[in-house]
């Protein structure tokens, strides 16, 4: 993403914190990021795309700084992911978001509403995947339930906590209280063999790969998390290290998240990460391949039984 349109972002999401976003107009916006009408246009065809690219920057920010958080540990650690919920949460407050979702809910927008739910379905899929770190392969069935409970319970916690306190050290003891909850609520969950939602549902709910085969999913995270966390190992230069990340990000929002995954950019993407002068990933890569190709054979065979 070019400067220009970083810095337009960065100025919006600063109107729109301070006034709201209905409230906020495009010429507001001309004014305080000090740029022309085309140019606006130029990046974003309306206020509510200009939205949706603030909420993407910030998610790919978190995702990064929380990625960051688990080199060098055990994903079944879970410190790490009451380090990762911390991070979220106080961004979070930080960025506005949850009164920024709010507004957008009760607003006409189609789209916008749209990705909002699309944004939740994702953070929901994280924290599963992130419970079958934790909690192992055996608690699966259950811990679709249990993100969803858990997020309910996180989400009032905070909310009742911001009446007492503003203060972000606080949220450190809301999000460590609510764990120690979460640990007990999967215990007693596994332990009764209730399910009341089958973390199958997760393919339907998300497009992309998720309608496939949750076993390509499992596969892609083992393969691309790592290769994310070992980017600062063999790239001591910051643009370096943004590229790859970048690259492994396209990637990944290709697959997991676009109704029409563009294969020719993938295989582009692909090639620039073999093509790295370090000389790292060759397994990985191959083991990315196999997976990508899978993906699209299924794909093809999902078209061809619709026809």
């Amino acid at each position: 993403m070019n400067d220009r349109k970083q810095h337009v972002i960065k100025k919006a999401h600063q109107l729109f914190i301070e006034k709201g976003f209905q409230a906020t107009s495009i010429q507001d916006i001309l004014d305080f990021s000090g740029i022309s009408k085309g140019t606006f246009y130029k990046y974003f065809s309306s206020k509510s795309e200009l939205l949706i690219a603030i909420y993407k920057t910030t998610f790919k920010q978190l995702q990064k700084e929380r990625n960051d958080l688990l080199i060098g540990k055990s994903p079944s650690d879970i410190e790490v992911f009451i380090k990762q919920l911390e991070m979220q949460m106080i961004s979070n407050r930080k960025n506005k978001l949850i009164a920024l979702y709010e507004e957008v809910m009760s607003t006409n927008d189609a789209d916008l509403k749209h990705y909002i739910r699309f944004t939740r379905l994702r953070s929901l899929r994280w924290m599963f995947s992130r419970f079958i770190d934790i909690f192992g392969e055996k608690n699966k069935p259950y811990l679709l339930d249990c993100a969803i409970m858990f997020q309910g319970i996180m989400q009032h916690n905070l909310q009742y906590n911001r009446l007492a306190t503003d203060s972000n050290e606080k949220i450190s003891s809301v999000v460590r209280y609510s764990v120690s909850r979460l640990v007990k609520l999967v215990e007693e969950v596994a332990e009764a063999d209730e399910q009341l939602h089958p973390p199958e549902l997760l393919e339907k709910w998300l497009p992309g790969l998720q309608k496939n085969n949750h076993e390509l999913i499992d596969r892609f995270y083992k393969i691309v998390n790592p290769m994310r966390n070992c980017i600062p190992k063999h790239f001591q230069d910051k643009n370096a290290q943004e590229k790859y990340h970048e690259l492994l990000d396209f990637i990944q929002e290709e697959i997991m998240h676009t109704r029409a995954p563009r294969k020719f950019l993938i295989e582009s993407a692909l090639q620039t990460l073999q093509n790295n002068p370090a000389d790292i990933w060759k397994k990985e890569l191959l083991q990315l391949n196999q997976i990508i190709t899978a993906f699209f054979q299924q794909l093809e065979e999902n078209e061809e039984e619709e026809h």
